[in-house]
């Protein structure tokens, strides 16, 4: 059985998101946090830093230590 390797974790960096602090992987993507979070399919809006980052680019945006990441869903009522 092989040891691990903390090498092969790579860096984990810290985020808010909707102001609690998360950790994840340097570089991973918005999608990626996401899904680890089971928040997939759930999710309406996201913004990063305050900018709007559109769903169809959610599996390319990494995310960097310090970001403050916003997830919106959308709640109907009357």
């Amino acid at each position: 059985m092989r040891g691990l390797n903390v090498l092969d974790l790579g860096k984990i960096v810290t985020l808010k998101v909707n102001g609690k602090n998360v950790t994840c992987k340097e570089n991973e993507t918005l999608l990626q946090m996401m899904q680890e979070l089971n928040l997939e399919g759930k999710v309406m809006a996201a913004a990063v830093n305050m900018d709007i980052v559109k769903q169809d680019k959610w599996s390319e945006h990494q995310l960097k230590d310090g970001d403050t990441v916003e997830l919106l869903d959308f709640v109907g009522g009357g």
